[in-house]
């Protein structure tokens, strides 16, 4: 697989018409005399900068929607549909990425990248092949200015990239993919000897060894497989991992995920009943589930 020539035919993606506009928009305002004074990264990623707020308010309402987050420039506070902060916040105390080269793979706008670079990482890239959301990245990094990598790139293509990595950050990825185990062992083939992956994906409640496959799951159509946490065990041991340590599990809620002004159509009060103790199509409300995977 020719890495090089799979980005440069992506390139080509910001030439789309509803990406085309937005990618001009970015290239005006970096030619605009921005100047960033301080960038807080707490729960919301907090900028403050001199800047022409009328232009960077009607960039950021272009860009919708935002999915990852929340961010503030100045005044400007962008409420994503996620508030990441609280699967970031219970991840945090379980990383080690002081000197370490990372990935975060499906990283959408690079929230999660941006609050990893508080622990002084010796890189990090990202891999989407979202040109949407490599522009919400680009428009925030405006401000950030760090050396974050952004590769219009999937996880399948994680064994031909030209570099392995300490950690790999696998988060909400798994279940859309039709062939789980073969997933974690591209993944797996990313890691230096001694690197872990960050696993957050969805699970069903039980002791069997089995797992959900519906046609539907939330409205998603691209869910192809829930397993049990001993299911999903023993995915990652047919995967060669040497060892799956369990950092902790919760169902996610409405005041995590939510539909804000920043997104367009529904969130997930429109995927659960009203007692929100099940999805519209009857199963178990998203459980999720974080694991640490040494190589």
């Amino acid at each position: 697989m020719d890495i090089k020539s799979i980005l440069e035919e992506r390139s080509k993606w910001f030439e789309w018409k509803n990406i085309k506009p937005l990618k001009e928009k970015i290239e005006d305002l970096k030619k605009e005399n921005i100047e960033t004074y301080e960038v807080k990264f707490g729960d919301a990623i907090e900028i403050s900068a001199k800047c022409d707020m009328e232009k960077i308010t009607e960039t950021a309402k272009m860009l919708k929607p935002w999915r990852k987050g929340p961010f503030k420039i100045n005044d400007l506070f962008i409420d994503s549909e996620w508030r990441s902060f609280i699967k970031w916040n219970s991840l945090e105390p379980h990383l080690d990425l002081k000197d370490k080269d990372i990935l975060d793979v499906g990283g959408n706008n690079g929230y999660y990248a941006f609050r990893m670079l508080k622990h002084s990482p010796k890189s990090i890239e990202i891999f989407d092949p979202s040109a949407l959301f490599n522009l919400q990245f680009d428009f925030i990094n405006l401000f950030v200015k760090s050396d974050i990598k952004y590769r219009l790139l999937g996880v399948e293509h994680i064994p031909f990239y030209d570099k392995k990595f300490d950690v790999i950050f696998c988060m909400g990825v798994l279940y859309h993919r039709k062939d789980p185990i073969e997933m974690l062992k591209e993944v797996k083939a990313g890691l230096k000897k001694g690197g872990v992956v960050i696993l957050d994906t969805l699970i069903i409640e039980g002791n069997e060894e089995v797992a959900l496959s519906p046609m539907r799951y939330a409205k998603m159509k691209n869910v192809y497989f829930i397993p049990t946490l001993k299911a999903l065990y023993n995915w990652c041991e047919r995967a060669k991992f040497s060892d799956v340590e369990f950092i902790g599990k919760r169902y996610t809620t409405t005041n995590e995920q939510r539909k804000t002004e920043w997104i367009e159509g529904e969130s997930l009060d429109s995927f659960l009943n009203k007692e929100e103790t099940k999805t519209v199509e009857g199963y178990e409300p998203p459980l999720r589930v974080y694991l640490k995977l040494k190589n």
